[in-house]
């Protein structure tokens, strides 16, 4: 395994300046038009509330799967994203349909369970019928330089997912530095996730450009040595289609098109699509 407390330290202000650079750049060959039917369709449509209700999710997963109808040019979204007493609830709404269902287990949002509890809760996620998995690691661990701890936690929650994928959550608001998430994210990757993420969307500050920039980086460099490509899901925040083609600018700027696909990149939002259906509409 490698020694992750050799990750090299990373300036956070030379992080943002790249960051603001490469976004303006980027945003110079969009157009919002032309775009809009990609992000709509790689938005994880998400309620994790605690007053959650069946009614909530079957009526969010009627809005995921109307979209496509409204004679818009738009698709439906990529995915739901729910807590696991109401996965059942979303697979029957959505069956047929092709939206996937998320789910987040492991001792969301805090990640404070012992490592049996948080298997014991994927694996019932995934036997109710969630086909992707969102955790969250160990922060508190990993704060305290537990490294090794993290990646087997991840590995464990992996192999206990079986064929669902996995979107591993750094929360980088808590990490902070552009060297803790550098290391988080490596770390995340090497124990098998399908995906690194942003946040929960519980803790500020929620997805940043500039987590997102180390983390972008972070992927194109395991692609560069392995040939794999890892997604990525910034989450929380995007109440707006200018925020989420910053988004999109800087991922294509860092990585290129190919990881613009509902397959490799996924915004996680609830307010997005309502802004994507207004621009559409304009």
């Amino acid at each position: 395994m490698k020694n992750y407390s050799y990750t090299p330290e990373i300036s956070d202000q030379e992080i943002n300046d790249r960051a603001a650079s490469l976004i303006e750049n980027g945003i110079k060959t969009l157009n919002q038009r032309e775009i809009l039917p990609a992000i709509m369709g790689m938005i994880d449509l998400t309620t994790l509330e605690g007053a959650d209700t069946d009614q909530k999710v079957a009526d969010m997963c009627e809005k995921g799967k109307s979209i496509s109808t409204m004679g818009l040019g738009l698709p439906n979204v990529a995915a739901v994203c729910v807590y696991p007493t109401l996965v059942q609830t979303a697979c029957r709404v959505l069956e047929g349909t092709g939206i996937r269902i998320a789910a987040v287990a492991g001792a969301f949002p805090a990640g404070q369970s012992p490592i049996h509890i948080k298997v014991a809760e994927v694996k019932y996620t995934v036997e109710q019928g969630a086909e992707e998995i969102d955790m969250v690691i160990s922060r508190g661990k990993f704060l305290q330089g537990e490294y090794n701890l993290v990646f087997d936690e991840i590995a464990a929650i992996k192999e206990a997912c079986g064929s669902a994928h996995l979107k591993v959550i750094l929360e980088t608001g808590e990490l902070k530095t552009a060297t803790n998430i550098r290391r988080a994210s490596e770390i995340a990757i090497d124990a098998g996730g399908d995906f690194i993420k942003t946040s929960t969307g519980k803790v500020q500050p929620v997805a940043t450009e500039h987590a997102m920039l180390v983390m972008l980086e972070t992927i194109n460099d395991h692609f560069r040595n392995t040939g794999k490509r890892i997604g990525i899901k910034p989450a929380g925040g995007f109440t707006s289609v200018d925020i989420a083609m910053r988004y999109y600018a800087l991922t294509q700027q860092v990585i290129g098109k190919e990881w613009l696909n509902n397959n490799l990149y996924r915004y996680g939002a609830s307010k997005l699509v309502d802004s994507v259906i207004e621009a559409a509409r304009g």
